[in-house]
């Protein structure tokens, strides 16, 4: 493999259309084959001539966005669909419960802790540590008894977290800042005086440019110096593995597991914390070199509860000896069915329960569905009916650590706000356990789930959230997907999403394969070779809502981002004519390069990599900045960036966004948006308010909608609540 590069170094012209990139004269050779790359010099960030036209660009983007019609409406309308705020799922230990809320007026969720008598207490408010709003909580688990918390902030976007500890009984903080805890896995050991945890090397530690790699499992005991922590585990892994730690809760048992990246495997450990001291565990595996994703706990029963994949795409839950945790000593105690999608389980095994019982959450086709068992064999004793009409999510199982008969579960659809929902295992019911602190007037739409034919015949299923049940006419239209890393798109309440329909749209959200809304086969029959799957699937969904009326082409749109944005890129390159809009919001773009940038080395058992021949061929058919031709009228066009976004790099947008610009001739603007001090995940009302309303008056202005129209004012009465649910882009950490 050589390489030549010329890079070029203009700054950007002053003209009244869109600002200019320089193009260079850059090309890399790949095995023998010449791939331009004439925007390589917008990959810096801070050279002047990418200020410069970052600078033009923004100026750009608020000429044309600033003053379209029905923004008023809409931040007004987005303001009051997430004033209901949010509640979450409970967490109990030691006879308290934590859970984390969002009241009305507040930018970001506030951890609580609820105590036995129901009083409750705040214990971390991002907004009093940060009043800029830029602080988010990452993560928090108490300890076993409930009287000490850990706790992950991070600022800006960057998702750099760092761990903190605090008393619960008075709130004051024991430790930290720990720095170095991205994406960290704690495990409390009884008592609360050590813990597990996940950490990366130091900087110095390990080569330059791998930082955000190299991590270890360590044993750290609460108020020492974090630097004479023991190393447990990992030493010797590829530098871009992950590890997770469990600790059952008698403190008997650890497990260790650890992913490749975002390989859809991983190997697995477990360790009896009784046969020797924590400092050396003595793991043994229970997968190791298979090709299945596999998680356990130890019940109290003294079972090891294995959930896994292996020989089972769509998931299936195992008991077995924790002595002999391999796959030999396995027996199945809920086989995989054909057509649902295992997502969890919760064991009610308490005094009050008239017999022990096992609820497992599915998804059937995208939809979320509860069925209860008998503990002991796995037989069917039931299926509870969720007290919903629209097909909907259940957000999680929530469950008493000592044995109880009550799980928490969130449950989330499209035509309502969240809630928390209990079922009690003594008489088999569900009920609603909280709803959100706040109200709002909601919107009457309708929700259908289609089937449609992709280019090979595949069946492949979309939701249509519309004002209509049916096509009354051809109607302003969003597409949304995202395809890739297992991540399934069920439904869920979104503000965006009742706003436009309110105003008269039409908004499909389409599960592709990739996803992994049918199981782990339908996740790779969308990956690697095989990513061209996921784009006739968005094609084909474009083609099936022209077909039944919903819409047409010229008030059709397209929105993805993140992995979703790749969706979108590969849309509007490979099928132009299909769409009047697309919004791509930090986006990956350029395929042979994404692995240099953020967090991108860690995707490539994802899309392949460009430093294997075969594989840069996938690469190179589909990556969209490679596939920007000039002369093509392209959709108008709007990418969406975050300067904080530690995992997909923004150059990703500004060179696509110079390409297309150089290239289109519809007449339709090609425009950039960038916010800084955040990133990719978490961030305030405020700031979602303020996207959101860019976004979807942008689709609005090039699809026809009129937010200020009629259908804008439909909204009845009734009770609104926002669990703040969201996709967890987990395939992009």
């Amino acid at each position: 493999m050589t390489r030549s590069v010329q890079p070029a170094e203009h700054a950007p012209h002053e003209t009244p259309r869109a600002p200019d990139a320089a193009r260079g004269d850059t090309v890399d050779v790949l095995f023998g084959r010449p791939v331009p790359d004439p925007y390589r010099a917008l990959e810096d960030p801070d050279a002047p001539a990418t200020r410069a036209w970052s600078a033009a660009q923004d100026e750009w983007f608020h000429a044309h966005v600033d003053h379209l019609a029905g923004r008023d409406r809409l931040r007004a309308r987005l303001d009051e669909l997430l004033a209901t705020g949010s509640t979450g799922l409970p967490c109990w230990r030691g006879g308290r419960h934590f859970l984390l809320r969002r009241d009305p007026g507040r930018e970001h969720g506030v951890l609580f802790v609820v105590e036995p008598d129901g009083s409750e207490r705040e214990l971390v408010d991002p907004i009093a540590i940060d009043p800029g709003g830029t602080t988010t909580l990452d993560q928090w688990v108490p300890s076993d008894e409930g009287d000490r918390l850990a706790y992950l902030l991070s600022t800006g976007g960057d998702e750099e977290s760092r761990l903190y500890v605090l008393d619960v009984a008075d709130g004051t903080r024991i430790e930290g800042p720990i720095d170095r805890m991205r994406d960290a896995s704690i495990a409390w050991l009884p008592g609360g005086e050590a813990c597990y945890l996940v950490r990366r090397l130091p900087p110095e530690a390990v080569p330059e440019g791998e930082e955000q790699h190299h991590r270890r499992v360590y044993l750290h005991r609460i108020g020492t110096d974090p630097a004479d922590d023991v190393e447990v585990f990992g030493a010797g892994a590829d530098p871009a593995t992950y590890f997770g730690v469990g600790v059952s809760r008698d403190g008997r048992w650890l497990s260790v597991s650890s992913f490749s990246g975002t390989a859809p495997r991983n190997d697995l450990w477990l360790a009896d914390l009784h046969a020797g001291p924590p400092e050396r565990p003595l793991l043994r595996p229970v997968t190791v070199g298979l090709d299945a994703l596999t998680g356990v706990r130890v019940g109290r029963d003294g079972r090891l509860y294995v959930f896994t994949d292996l020989d089972a795409p769509r998931g299936r839950l195992c008991v077995a000896d924790p002595a002999m945790p391999g796959p030999e000593g396995w027996r199945d105690l809920v086989a995989e069915e054909p057509d649902a999608v295992l997502t969890g389980f919760a064991i009610l095994d308490g005094p009050q329960a008239p017999r022990p019982t096992l609820l497992v959450g599915r998804t059937r086709h995208a939809v979320g569905e509860l069925t209860a068992y008998d503990l002991a064999d796995g037989r069917l004793s039931g299926r509870p009916s969720l007290p919903c009409d629209s097909p909907g999510s259940i957000g999680g199982l929530a469950e008493h650590p000592e044995g109880g008969h009550e799980a928490w579960f969130g449950w989330s659809d499209y035509t309502a706000p969240s809630a928390v929902l209990r079922y009690d295992a003594r008489t088999g019911a569900i009920d609603t356990w909280a709803t959100a602190p706040g109200t709002a007037n909601l919107p009457d739409v309708h929700v259908r789930q289609e089937t449609y034919r992709s280019a090979d015949g595949t069946t492949v299923r979309m939701f249509v959230i519309a004002p209509t049940a049916e096509p009354d006419r051809p109607r302003p239209a969003v597409l949304y997907g995202y395809g890739g890393f297992g991540i399934s798109l069920g439904p869920a309440y979104s503000a965006g999403v009742l706003a436009w329909v309110e105003a008269g749209g039409v908004y499909a959200i389409a599960n592709l394969r990739g996803g992994g809304e049918e199981g782990e086969r339908w996740h790779r029959a969308g990956m690697r070779g095989h990513k061209q799957h996921v784009f006739d699937d968005f094609h084909a969904a474009a083609e099936h809502l022209v077909a039944r009326g919903w819409t047409t082409p010229d008030r059709l749109a397209a929105s993805g981002g993140s992995n979703g944005g790749l969706l979108v890129g590969a849309a509007l390159t490979q099928r132009p004519e299909s769409y009047a809009a697309v919004v791509c919001s930090m986006p990956l773009l350029d395929m042979v390069r994404y692995e240099r940038f953020g967090l991108g080395r860690l995707w490539s058992d994802e899309y392949g990599t460009a430093e294997v021949a075969e594989e840069l061929d996938w690469l190179l058919g589909y990556s969209p900045y490679h596939h920007v031709r000039p002369g093509v009228a392209y959709p108008a066009v709007l990418f969406t960036v975050f300067d904080g976004d530690s995992r997909v790099d923004p150059l990703h947008a500004r060179k696509m966004c110079a390409a297309l610009q150089h290239a289109t001739t519809s007449g339709r603007p090609v425009l950039l948006r960038a916010e800084a001090e955040v990133g990719h995940a978490a961030r305030s009302v405020t700031r979602t308010v303020e996207l959101t309303v860019d976004t979807l008056s942008f689709l609005a202005a090039h699809t026809g909608l009129d937010p200020d129209g009629p259908e804008s004012a439909s909204a009845g009465p009734g009770p609104g609540h926002d669990l703040g649910y969201t996709i967890d882009e987990g395939g992009d950490r």
